[in-house]
């Protein structure tokens, strides 16, 4: 009688993600949805709602290091991996969707793109973006993980990255996971000594964007490339 049970209710839920999609879903209920397919006939809603108790919002569980989520949800290695591939394959599906060479003709468009690119990071992560002559990006990937401040986004790195994918011109991105969106000194600094850099080899630093959450700021648009 149980087993039926369950198997009526999650057939329910699915069937009203089939007919509804996850939008008119509240966040425990998407995360028991999810959990149907690591936990075999079990009731997944109560455990939904302590799991994401415990991170603080789903966001918070999905970001969570996969043994933290074992250890504090008390679940089992396979919960905590699905639960933790949701934003690596939100990255991957925004990649996807961009294209292999999106043209980045404007600071909005390239906005939206460095947004996506940071999309689960919880640690501040700094990328190049490489473009050709067309705007098109040929090359995009962290140079650097931790806070500009704490160790030094090195221009010879950037350099020579530029170099290697042939770049006409560059865009700088990095975020700030806490939520601001002001450049710091650092910030400022330390896109001077690129641009610079770059200069001395005839490659042009387009922009240097900052990126929180879903949110976005342009150094072109702001008028602080000139600094």
């Amino acid at each position: 009688m149980d087993k039926k049970l369950h198997q009526g209710h999650r057939q329910r839920v699915k069937n009203r993600y089939l007919t509804e999609g996850l939008d008119a879903f509240e966040d425990h209920q998407v995360l028991e949805m999810l959990l149907f397919y690591s936990i075999p006939m079990k009731d997944t809603n109560e455990l939904a709602h302590k799991m994401i108790k415990e991170f603080g919002s789903l966001a918070g569980l999905f970001e969570a290091d996969p043994k933290d989520i074992c250890r504090r949800c008390e679940v089992s290695e396979n919960v905590a991996i699905l639960v933790s591939l949701i934003p690596s394959l939100a990255r991957r599906y925004f990649k996807g969707k961009w294209g292999d060479k999106p043209v980045l003709s404007s600071s909005s468009i390239a906005g939206e793109y460095a947004v996506s690119l940071f999309t689960g990071h919880t640690y501040e992560v700094f990328y190049l973006i490489c473009l050709d002559a067309q705007n098109r990006v040929n090359y995009a990937a962290p140079v650097h993980e931790g806070t500009i401040n704490e160790a030094p986004v090195y221009p010879r790195l950037i350099v020579e990255t530029s170099l290697r994918h042939q770049a006409n011109s560059v865009i700088l991105a990095h975020n700030h996971p806490g939520g601001s969106l002001r450049p710091s000194s650092d910030d400022i600094e330390v896109t001077k000594k690129i641009r610079t850099a770059l200069e001395a080899i005839s490659i042009k630093v387009s922009d240097h964007i900052i990126v929180a959450g879903d949110r976005y700021l342009s150094f072109a648009e702001e008028g602080l490339l000139a600094r």
